[in-house]
């Protein structure tokens, strides 16, 4: 019944989509592929060691937003085989793999395939139909948009999708001037007839004149797993403000609770559970709340300061984190880019410095390379439900060179070497990269 209802909504989409192709304008659009091949050496202090390897292909084609009628296209695939390691199939994710078409002079949006629904943040994939309708103009309060879906949830990292759960959803948005969007959502995920998830979704931007701007995104629990108990509530909230008092002084406050991971964020070296810099963390902890004073001393170079606390995992004791930094870009005419900054981090059963420095230089106009050195790591694992867990590890260090060539508008070059030094081994990492675009 889960599968019949999908395949209803996909042909119900697909022949929207068709059938206005006879007068569609010709597809246009841009594209990125990207190849990766990483290599990876641990030695550990007993004389073992540990090598692995990685290739890597992401594909991107898209069309624009289409303002009048037209078709619209969209695909988006990344996928890694792994030649070092035994039995580790390759792994494949699909972001996007729909077709759709605008009609009635570009108000009526309809899309077929797998895609992803950025309105609704972590939870927005999707594989089946979607119906949208935005106001033919919009008013003194913005322009217009509302929606529905459905179809079945793909699988995270693997081409397929999840047995037996089915997703649902609608949406209202408000979308404005100067990147303005409000945007309500609801989303029913229901597993073998049961309710695995009821939630309300809310994300918005809010820009007030040039100086001023709040971002918002939310996540409540209406219903409880299986729909035997009542929602938990505010499942997840994340808000950053961000005030221009002058030219030269930025003031910046942030809080989020809760888990709510993007998978289009999540990079192979976090499934693969690699050290973080502290300053990368933010958007995993389980809390964190604090602020951020940012000064332009002098054209081009900028001092900052702030102070969060943070609790990494649901049950671990609040912690303070200090954050001192400078950044710098052409140094007196050099070319020079340097960054600096130290987290400090005070837990009850000790305090320990996240160091990071950056020195990079333009040589030209199309090649940039820096050297990179940090303290103190942190890993991000993914858990089998699907969560995350942040460990620190305060005696780490990395030392790193990266670079990249923009050979043309077409065709780019990039490289990067590091080596991962912790307690009872030493990890040397290689990886180098093309990108070609269309």
């Amino acid at each position: 019944m889960i599968r019949e209802r999908a395949a209803t909504l996909l042909l119900i989409g697909t022949g929207l989509i068709l059938g206005g192709m006879a007068h569609a304008a010709p597809l246009s659009g841009w594209g990125r592929v990207s190849l990766f091949a990483t290599g990876e050496t641990t030695k550990f202090d007993d004389g073992t060691k540990r090598d692995y390897s990685e290739l890597t292909s992401t594909i991107r084609f898209a069309s624009g937003e289409a303002d009048t009628d037209g078709l619209e296209f969209a695909l988006d695939v990344r996928s890694s085989t792994f030649p070092s390691t035994q039995n580790a199939d390759p792994r494949t994710t699909i972001y996007d793999a729909w077709i759709g078409r605008r009609i009635a002079s570009g108000t009526l949006d309809a899309r077929a395939g797998q895609m992803w629904l950025t309105d609704f943040g972590s939870i927005g994939s999707v594989a089946g139909a979607m119906l949208e309708y935005r106001s033919p103009a919009a008013s003194s309060l913005g322009r217009f948009r509302t929606g529905v879906f459905g179809g079945l949830e793909p699988e995270g990292y693997d081409v397929g999708y999840v047995p037996g759960v089915e997703k649902y959803g609608a949406w209202l948005a408000l979308d404005g001037d100067a990147a303005r969007r409000n945007v309500l959502g609801y989303v029913l995920i229901k597993d073998y007839g049961l309710t695995e998830r009821s939630v309300l979704t809310m994300t918005n931007f809010i820009p007030v004149g040039g100086s001023f701007s709040l971002y918002q995104a939310a996540e409540y629990d209406l219903s409880g797993p299986g729909g035997a108990s009542e929602g938990d509530g505010l499942n997840y909230f994340f808000a950053n403000a961000r005030y221009l008092p002058s030219r030269r002084v930025e003031v910046m406050g942030t809080y989020h609770h809760g888990t709510a991971i993007d998978s289009r964020s999540i990079t192979q070296d976090i499934l693969n559970g690699r050290p973080l810099d502290q300053h990368a963390l933010d958007g995993f902890l389980f809390e964190s709340m604090g602020g951020r004073v940012t000064v332009e001393v002098i054209p081009n170079v900028r001092v900052y300061g702030g102070y969060a606390r943070d609790r990494n995992n649901s049950s671990d004791e609040p912690s303070g984190r200090t954050t001192l930094g400078l950044w710098a870009t052409d140094i007196a005419r050099s070319g020079f880019d340097l960054t600096l900054s130290d987290n400090r981090i005070d837990q009850p059963e000790g305090g320990y410095d996240a160091w990071y420095a950056s020195l990079g230089r333009t040589f030209g106009s199309r090649f940039y390379v820096a050297a990179e050195y940090s303290t103190s790591l942190s890993v991000v694992r993914i858990t089998d439900s699907g969560g995350t867990v942040v460990e620190n590890r305060p005696r780490a260090l990395r030392y790193g060179l990266n670079g990249s060539w923009n050979i043309n508008r077409r065709y780019s070059l990039l490289f990067a070497a590091e080596e991962l030094q912790e307690d009872a081994s030493t990890d040397d990492r290689l990886m180098l990269g093309l990108t070609i675009r269309f």
